[in-house]
C-alpha cells in the first residue's frame, strides 16, 4: 500500500485523524482514476464480454459472475473515448444498498493508493457537464492527476436515468 499525503503529514497521522481514503487506481486510455476500494467488491481481471444487441453505447456487455449476469458499463464510453482493441479489466461495483451489482470495464487496474481525503481538490469549472457529474474531484499525485469517481454514478441504471450519455444502440449518436 503507498500513502500518499502533504509532506508535512505522516501516515500515522492520516490514519489516526480517520483522514485517509484507500483508492483502487485505474486507468482508461492515458488518464488515472480512482475508487474508493471499499465500493470495489471483486476486480475479474480481462473478460471478453458478451454484447447485448439494442443496448446503449456504455452497455459494454454482460459478465457472468458467481451464477449471475452483471451489466457491464464501458468507461470508455462515458469519456467520450473510441473502444479499444484489446480486452479491458472489469470490476464488480456494488451500490450502497447491496442490491445492484454491475461490471465496470477500464483499460487496466493499478494499485491501492491512500491518501489524505483533505487533498480532494473540486472539479474545475471549465469541465464538461458530464465529466463534472462522473467525477468527485482530484487528487494531485507523484505521476499526475488521480481522478475520483463515484461508483454510484456509474451504475447502468443511474446512467439511464440522467440522459447525459443517451446514444443509440452500438455506437450511434443519438
Amino acid at each position: 500500500m503507498k500513502i500518499v499525503g502533504q509532506e508535512a503529514q505522516s501516515a500515522q497521522e492520516i490514519h489516526e485523524e480517520g483522514d485517509s481514503i484507500s483508492l483502487c487506481s485505474m486507468f482508461a486510455g492515458d488518464e488515472s482514476f480512482g475508487i474508493d476500494t471499499g465500493k470495489i467488491r471483486e476486480v475479474l481481471g480481462r473478460k471478453d464480454l458478451e454484447r447485448v444487441p439494442m443496448a446503449p453505447v456504455f452497455v459494454a456487455g454482460v459478465v457472468p459472475y458467481r451464477g449471475d449476469v452483471l451489466t457491464t458499463v464501458r468507461f470508455r464510453a462515458l469519456l467520450g473515448l473510441p473502444e479499444s482493441a484489446e480486452a479491458g479489466c472489469v470490476l464488480v461495483l456494488e451500490d450502497d444498498d447491496g442490491e445492484e451489482r454491475f461490471g465496470l470495464l477500464v483499460d487496466a487496474v493499478g494499485g491501492v493508493v491512500t491518501v489524505s481525503r483533505k487533498m480532494l481538490e473540486a472539479n474545475p469549472c471549465t469541465l464538461e457537464a458530464k465529466c463534472k457529474w462522473l467525477f468527485d474531484g482530484a487528487y494531485k499525485m507523484p505521476s499526475g492527476l488521480m481522478v475520483q469517481l463515484d461508483p454510484q454514478k456509474l451504475r447502468p441504471s443511474r446512467l439511464a436515468e440522467t440522459g447525459m450519455f443517451k446514444q443509440g444502440a452500438m455506437g450511434e449518436n443519438a
